[in-house]
């Protein structure tokens, strides 16, 4: 065709053209032609890249050496996990004493990898902040009987021993968690919290009947195909294999004008810069890998259809509860605006299905912090450059500050570092991380709970259960007599999308020339600019149909969401399913044991035993509580001041120690934030004035170093500095008579003078000062927090 193009050039040349239309066509023509070869060149490549991907024993996307440590197929329950220990490229040394970092990628049709495929990504950012980096990896094949409850076995038993690997490391790992992966991690953490540090969740997935109306049509999908007994025959027709690329084609069907046209257009309008990219992702998003039919029926039946997980109501075969309120590590969850397969509704509803408050979440001592994007899409949140050079970044680098906050909920939030910003030294990157506390509504406005749509998405569930047993009763028996593994091998083959990368590779001897054509071309290559009319009318056309499959899209979810509604929400339907016998919200709040209540009576009655009992080290951080929890908001400042502090103090507080120091001092805040703010005066007697000075001084500096403060900080500030006024030693008057450089000695000190006196044991007692004042009761009241 490009030689075809230059000959029609030769032949034109001559003929008048004012206006430049027939050169202009000519190039456009020439270019689009040549465009045409290479584009398909690139899906030649990709054809073989995908071959040659999954003829790999261990196909993954990392894009970082990596070694071996254990294998899952060696576990008591055998599974086809791996962990991993990523070897730190050239020029990147890791600090084996700081805390590991742990990235587990999503089992969801896709491959493993995707979280560390590039430079810039979850596991890039980790090594170069050098902390020893892990990755949790698995085959394409599932070992034989194999369940959800295994893997999370398995990931337990990876961090215990990247655990043992780092015996002089205090803190726990951080584990990331990517969207399937997210959910996972969850599990395993409820079910073995002393194995976890900070955990961060991203486009996990958690509250599955969460939504918004008009938005989320995913969610609706279980209820059209009428519940899970078509995961059952596929299955089935695996011979006991899901083949991952159904779910692949799920996602896809959200955006048909991306899938469809966008994604393609894309690279053949940019195939001289974007052909490298294109492989790259390509290479992961083709990489299908195949689930147990255990597993996924487990997922489907208790997680996307039954929302058993964010209510506490999976047993495990031992007959443990896999409660998320038993993770005792803080929670990031991070999920954007832009995504449609895990929408923040249900990465952020869990919250509202297990707890009734903040105080409920206090009270199990947890720390929940969410960080919302604006705009990036799904794979965006684990896999998009920007975001780990932005938020990843910020969530590694603060990750002991995180892990110190005290229990309840918060917002994250990223923003550019502005250099009129106090105490700039401070910011570690371009970026401030701040914490805002965070109540209930905040959370409902994002969430948007829905009871009636909870009851509709309950009729599914037990529709879903009547079907799936029909199914098990009259067809299943049958399918499986006649599928064999060859049938299923070829079925599993013949996927459209498998079908589609072997049509463009070398196996297809059409393709042949190829290669030569692109080599040509490249060596000649004549590329039109953006002004040419006929490439802006090509553009024009693009945005054409984009509009045209997006209107299809919307009309498509709006038809699927209003069927879905009528269908689910027919009163008959509703009470045959027996959802209208009582009133009751279809997704009960799990409510606590009577352990847990007896644990929590007994904790109060100690902190309460405990309110003025503790050293200055203690009461500073007592104080350093209160006046950062009138704040509207903290960030990485304040931390990094702490830290500073804490070592010009040359104080040995490791952080798991600090950490237990702030939680115990939280919670006798919470339980009388009057007593225990009235108690610091008791805890300071018997140091002396100079050093209640630098304890006060660092405090102030701590909290200075995100301003401005606003009023309520620096009345709480005022009122701190009143308090420990108060403890101070009184000064005693001087006398010439044995004194010696103006100090009283301690034979010349008046009888009552001193600040300690000895009690009748002879052990030395703290002398009782009166109280002067009484701290102000108004809007800086403990007790208002």
């Amino acid at each position: 065709m490009f030689l075809l193009t230059a000959s029609i050039a030769e032949i034109a040349r001559p003929f008048w053209d004012p206006l430049g239309l027939g050169r202009a066509a000519i190039d456009y023509w020439r270019d689009a032609g040549e465009r045409s070869v290479l584009y398909l060149d690139v899906m030649r490549q990709r054809g073989n890249q995908y071959l040659a991907h999954m003829g790999e024993t261990k196909p993954n996307v990392l894009g970082f050496d990596s070694e071996m440590l254990m294998d899952g197929h060696d576990l008591p329950h055998p599974v086809n996990y791996e962990l991993m220990r990523i070897l730190p490229p050239k020029g990147v040394e890791t600090d084996e004493s700081m805390r590991p970092f742990v990235v587990v990628d999503p089992r969801a049709g896709h491959g493993p990898g995707i979280g560390g495929f590039k430079p810039d990504s979850e596991l890039g950012v980790a090594l170069r902040a050098g902390h020893p980096c892990y990755f949790i990896s698995f085959l394409p094949f599932p070992e034989p009987g194999q369940t959800v409850e295994d893997v999370a076995e398995a990931e337990v038993a990876f961090l215990r021993h990247i655990i043992e690997r780092h015996p002089d490391v205090a803190e726990k790992p951080m584990v990331v968690g990517n969207c399937q992966a997210g959910w996972q991690i969850m599990m395993a953490a409820a079910l073995e919290p002393e194995c976890f540090g900070p955990i961060l969740i991203a486009g996990a997935p958690l509250s599955y009947w969460a939504g918004e109306r008009g938005k989320n049509p995913m969610r609706y999908s279980a209820g059209m195909l009428g519940g899970s007994w078509l995961t059952a025959l596929v299955s089935d027709l695996g011979h006991g294999h899901f083949d991952g690329a159904w779910l692949v084609q799920n996602f896809e069907k959200l955006n048909p004008a991306n899938t469809f046209w966008s994604k393609q257009y894309n690279l053949y309008a940019r195939v001289d810069t974007e052909a490298q990219r294109y492989l790259e992702f390509e290479r992961w998003w083709g990489g299908h890998v195949v689930l147990n039919s255990e597993e996924i029926q487990y997922i489907v039946d208790n997680l996307f259809i039954g929302n058993r997980l964010s209510t506490a109501q999976l047993l495990t075969r031992d007959g443990r509860r896999i409660d998320l309120r038993n993770i005792r590590s803080p929670i990031v969850v991070f999920c954007s605006q832009g995504d449609d397969i895990t929408p923040p509704p249900q990465a952020i509803g869990w919250i509202d299905d297990l707890y009734d408050s903040v105080e409920d979440i206090q009270a199990h001592d947890q720390t929940i912090v969410y960080c919302v994007h604006d705009t990036t899409g799904h794979l965006g949140i684990f896999v998009s450059g920007s975001v780990s050079r932005k938020e990843h970044a910020e969530f590694t680098a603060n990750i002991d500050y995180i892990d110190i906050l005290p229990p309840g909920l918060y917002e994250a939030k990223v923003n550019e570092r502005d250099v009129t910003q106090a105490n700039p030294d401070l910011i570690d990157g371009d970026y401030l991380l701040e914490f805002a506390p965070r109540d209930f509504d905040d959370v409902d406005a994002i969430v948007k709970t829905n009871l009636e749509d909870e009851r509709r998405f309950a009729t599914v569930s037990r529709v879903s259960n009547i079907n799936l047993g029909l199914y098990r009763r009259y067809w299943q028996p049958w399918i499986q007599a006649v599928m064999t593994p060859q049938a299923a091998r070829l079925l599993r083959r013949s996927h459209p999308l498998k079908v589609g990368y072997r049509l463009l590779s070398d196996r297809n001897p059409a393709t042949v020339p190829l290669p030569v054509m692109a080599d040509a071309i490249k060596a000649d290559r004549h590329e039109v600019g953006a002004s040419n009319p006929f490439k802006m009318v090509e553009r024009m056309v693009s945005d054409q149909i984009v509009h045209s499959l997006n209107a299809f899209r919307d009309l498509r979810d709006q038809a699927t969401e209003q069927l879905f509604m009528q269908v689910y929400g027919h009163p008959v339907l509703q009470t045959l399913m027996g959802l209208r016998a009582d009133d009751q919200r279809p997704l009960p709040l799990p409510g606590a044991s009577p352990e847990h209540h007896r644990f929590v009576a007994q904790r109060r009655q100690e902190l309460r035993a405990s309110i003025d009992q503790g050293d200055i080290t203690q009461a500073s951080v007592r104080a350093l509580i209160f006046i950062l929890g009138g704040s509207a908001t903290t960030d990485e400042r304040n931390f990094q001041r702490l830290k500073a502090t804490r070592d010009e103090m040359g104080t040995d507080i490791d952080l798991n120690t600090f950490k237990t120091l702030v939680r115990n001092e939280f919670e006798i805040l919470n339980l009388d934030g009057h007593a225990a703010m009235e108690a610091l005066p008791t805890m300071l007697k018997g140091e002396d004035a100079g050093t209640i000075d630098t304890y006060e001084q660092h405090i102030e500096q701590v909290v200075k170093a995100s301003e401005p403060l606003d009023d309520k900080t620096r009345a709480r500030l005022a009122l701190v500095k009143q308090l420990f006024a108060r403890a101070k030693p009184t000064p005693q008057p001087t006398s010439s008579k044995g004194t010696e450089s103006g100090k009283v000695t301690a034979a010349a000190k008046p009888e009552g003078s001193s600040s300690r006196k000895s009690n009748a044991s002879g052990k030395a007692t703290r002398k009782k000062t009166p109280r002067k004042t009484k701290p102000s009761t108004s809007s800086d009241d403990p007790q208002s927090r």
